[in-house]
């Protein structure tokens, strides 16, 4: 009897139980935790790449000067420079994946915000109590349509587009015997169109999480009818 007193008392606005306020905040902290851990990861990821871009550009450099852009360099940048382009490939599929599940972690965190102004409403001027459709916006996170160009995947996936236009474009310039034009116009069509597809692959999915959330949590939490 006592228990559904103090449940019907946290519903109405007075004082929730002490219960749910430990598991709130465990729950809080733990959202916190996680979205720390998915930053850390594509930082991580993101700075090991850029690292093995650069690294591999003064090889490069170093093959150039030692064989005077001959056969020996052509061969080495291409290689080099696919390599790069597939490690730029993972490593923007899994920063991709990282940043949607931060996503999913913000919007839990969102929903527990609401239970703090549900249960002390005279909390309201000291936090931040915005409508639904901005408790993403004040934490940081871009709603808009362009979200994903402005994303660590977005970044990687750039670089790695320009990767695969380089190479793309060396293995042109040795079929057109050594023509700049045909290297340039060829790298240049292949790194557009890696741009724009890979944009088109982020595009893609941030639309399915919207319409398939990972965490679903309102539909778990209404019964299936009758």
């Amino acid at each position: 009897m006592s228990g559904e007193t103090s449940t019907i008392a946290a519903v109405g606005g007075a004082d929730p139980r002490s219960a749910a306020v430990t598991f709130i905040t465990t729950e809080h902290f733990t959202l916190q935790g996680a979205r720390a851990a998915t930053i850390a990861e594509s930082t991580g990821r993101a700075t090991m790449f850029l690292g093995s871009v650069s690294a591999g550009l003064v090889a490069l450099g170093l093959i150039a000067t030692a064989s005077r852009i001959g056969a020996t360099f052509y061969a080495f940048g291409v290689i080099v420079l696919a390599a790069l382009s597939f490690v730029g490939l993972v490593t923007f599929e899994r920063v991709l994946q990282s940043g949607i599940e931060d996503h999913g972690y913000a919007q839990r965190i969102a929903r527990l915000r609401a239970f703090y102004f549900d249960c002390a409403p005279e909390i309201t001027g000291y936090l931040c109590s915005v409508p639904p459709p901005q408790r993403l916006s004040i934490q940081g996170l871009d709603t808009g349509s362009w979200r994903g160009s402005r994303t660590i995947a977005g970044m990687v996936g750039v670089v790695t587009a320009v990767l695969a236009g380089s190479a793309a474009g060396l293995i042109a310039a040795v079929a057109a015997d050594h023509s700049a034009v045909a290297g340039f116009v060829t790298g240049g069509a292949v790194a557009v169109a890696a741009v724009l597809a890979l944009m088109r692959v982020q595009n893609a999915a941030w639309r399915q999480i919207r319409q398939h959330p990972y965490f679903d949590c309102q539909r778990a939490a209404v019964p299936p009818d009758a």
